[in-house]
């Protein structure tokens, strides 16, 4: 008879130690699911994105030859602050920085205007605008250095036919026309991205306002002026620093069309770390390890700073 109340009492019914301790605490649990599927993205983020980049600020203190690492402390900074070619780099990665994302953004506002308005032919173009965007950086720079030929460039081709061969120019070849051709080259490439996104933006706008405006025989320029770009206006924010910051780091197409030259026209802050670590013969990872170092924060401050200034204070909800 004990034996049966024994079995039968709640106290031998109760889980015991840590069994009840999860079952009472169910966010225990969820944590441990969470960590395990965590882990792998949090490894190869450590190791390919955390790891380098403070391995990165720890190797701008030293000068590293081969396998040898001698400590300097600053002199790597104090030497970045008197190099000229660093500071043309900056000059003309600021210049692709702020000036190109303009470009960008309103030539895919234009186009999504263009396809919103029911343009001819508006499913075509939607398409060959947006192709550009699917290209890799190789093919876009091959495909505009042909472009941009001297000889038998399409472009020098097409001023000659029309009667304007004294504009033909070496566009790659000119200090004076190489990064204006590299940023045009960029602005196409990403043109179709930033219209898809802004024609979506549109598409989501209440059609009650735009209605409105018709009815008052608003006319496109008032209505884009006053209604349509002031509602997009954080779209066109948010795309605004998502081109900066690619800018900021731009290397590839630059790279491939003119390697920063001539006479470092198109020099970038990324192609000139380059040429310190692997092109020149200095053999020493510890100085562009510096600039990489001082890059990375002008580039996380000016984000905080373009945020601030450009970010609207009152949330503008429809």
């Amino acid at each position: 008879m004990s034996d049966a109340v024994s079995l039968t009492s709640p106290a031998a019914a109760e889980p015991s130690g840590s069994a009840a301790n999860s079952l009472a605490d169910p966010r225990r649990a969820s944590w441990l699911v969470l960590a395990i599927f965590l882990a792998p993205a949090l490894a190869v983020y450590v190791g390919l994105t955390a790891y380098p980049a403070f391995r990165t600020i720890h190797d701008s203190f030293f000068t590293i030859e081969g396998m040898e690492q001698t400590f300097v402390g600053l002199a790597n900074y104090r030497e970045l602050v008197r190099d000229e070619t660093f500071w043309v780099a900056v000059r003309n990665t600021f210049i692709w920085s702020f000036v190109a994302p303009i470009l960008d953004v309103s030539t895919g506002l234009l186009l999504a205007l263009a396809l919103y308005a029911g343009v001819p032919f508006a499913r075509f173009l939607r398409v060959a605008w947006f192709t550009p965007v699917l290209l890799s950086y190789v093919v876009v720079a091959i495909l505009w250095m042909w472009i941009f030929n001297y000889d038998w460039g399409i472009l020098n081709a097409l001023l000659r036919a029309v009667g304007l061969g004294s504009l033909a120019s070496s566009w790659l070849g000119n200090p004076n026309l190489a990064l204006a051709s590299v940023i045009v080259t960029h602005a196409w490439k990403w043109a179709g991205f930033n219209m898809v996104v802004c024609l979506a933006a549109i598409h989501s706008l209440p059609k009650e306002v735009l209605e409105a405006a018709e009815l008052d025989n608003c006319g496109w320029g008032a209505k884009l002026r006053y209604i349509i770009v002031p509602m997009l206006r954080p779209t066109l924010i948010n795309l605004y620093i998502l081109a900066f910051i690619g800018k900021m780091k731009i290397f590839d197409l630059v790279w491939i069309m003119t390697a920063g030259g001539p006479l470092w026209a198109t020099e970038t802050v990324s192609t000139y770390v380059y040429k310190r670590a692997f092109n020149w013969n200095t053999f020493d990872l510890g100085y562009p390890s510096a600039i990489a170092t001082v890059w990375f924060g002008v580039v996380c401050a000016t984000v905080v700073i373009l945020n601030r200034i450009l970010s609207s204070r009152e949330r503008l909800e429809y």
